[in-house]
């Protein structure tokens, strides 16, 4: 017991559970509100809706976690999804070859990102915007402004196996898993806690700190891709417009899950739940009739409040 309260002060118990405890309470009213929400179709659509945002911020993740920020997560995913159906469609590549191409797209982009922040010695806020501006106009380049249509066998990605398991939902819990090993089983993943922790000390003790910023923005940039897959293949066409502001979703689903914009502490788990409130946040908004233009509002909301619940838990760290 006085372990537990010990910890409750700490801000332990509220930076690693606080996420979890919302998104149930954010359910249980919602279904309470809404005799629609609390249905099978409704749960699966809100999966489906999470699942773009849920890949992107797994890989935001890694970058937070060293204590940086990638503005390109959007735009690499509307690139990597139209290198997709441009090499596939308009070039008659076999599809998983297309599929090869998008991820080497989207790891480029991420490769990209990290050499100018390490090497090129630029802020990541402004290396990742100017990717941001590359990606996006380079997809727009490529497919002229017009959306690619993508082949049946690449499309079916975004169908549902049985009536029950929508494979949007299945990569994303596939990518979740892939997180938490990587994070919580590696190498690479012990020197991204490191590195956000304290930079200076993680290059003092060994770690090579150039080479594992280059990796994890490369990271980034291929869960961009796989997220950029998904939702052209719900949408059954690559948009060179699509994802617009979705790697604002994905910082604050990082954030709402628990991670810290300073750096050095955020789990897969917590970025899921981060996600996922996002997704119930707007479709109980939705079943409710709110008007999209306070839905935005309520979401800035929410952001900002977990932010500043960041804020005072590391006040109580220090």
């Amino acid at each position: 017991m006085t372990t537990a309260i010990a910890r409750l002060r700490q801000g332990g118990l509220l930076g690693e559970n606080g996420s979890l405890a919302g998104l149930i309470v954010l359910v249980v009213a919602l279904t309470l509100l809404s005799g629609d929400f609390l249905t099978v179709t409704n749960l699966l659509n809100v999966g489906v809706q999470a699942a773009v945002t849920a890949i992107l911020a797994f890989g935001s993740t890694f970058v937070i976690i060293t204590a940086g920020i990638d503005l390109s997560v959007g735009a690499v995913a509307a690139l990597s999804a139209v290198v997709l159906a441009w090499t596939a469609t308009s070039h008659g590549v076999p599809w998983p070859v297309a599929l090869l191409v998008a991820l080497v797209a989207g790891v480029v982009c991420g490769l990209v990102n990290g050499l100018l922040i390490t090497y090129g010695r630029l802020p990541p806020f402004i290396a990742t915007l100017a990717m941001q501006g590359v990606a996006r106009g380079l997809g727009l380049v490529i497919s002229q402004g017009s959306p690619i249509p993508l082949p049946g066998s690449v499309a079916h990605l975004g169908d549902t196996i049985g009536s029950y398991l929508p494979v949007p939902v299945i990569v994303m819990v596939a990518m979740g898993l892939i997180t938490a090993v990587v994070l919580g089983r590696t190498y690479a993943g012990r020197t991204m806690y490191a590195i956000g922790g304290n930079e200076e000390a993680a290059r003092l003790s060994g770690i090579k700190v150039t080479r594992q910023k280059i990796v994890t923005y490369a990271l980034a940039g291929g869960f961009a891709a796989v997220a950029g897959i998904v939702l052209a293949s719900r949408l059954a066409s690559a948009q060179p417009q699509a994802a617009l502001g979705y790697e604002l979703d994905a910082i604050a689903a990082v954030v709402i899950g628990g991670a810290s914009l300073s750096g050095g502490k955020g789990r897969a788990l917590g970025t899921l739940v981060g996600a996922l409130i996002l997704a119930v946040l707007r479709n109980g908004l939705n079943l409710l009739s709110v008007s999209a233009f306070w839905q935005q509002v309520v979401i800035g909301v929410v952001i900002a409040l977990a932010v500043l619940l960041d804020t005072l838990r590391r006040r109580q760290a220090s």
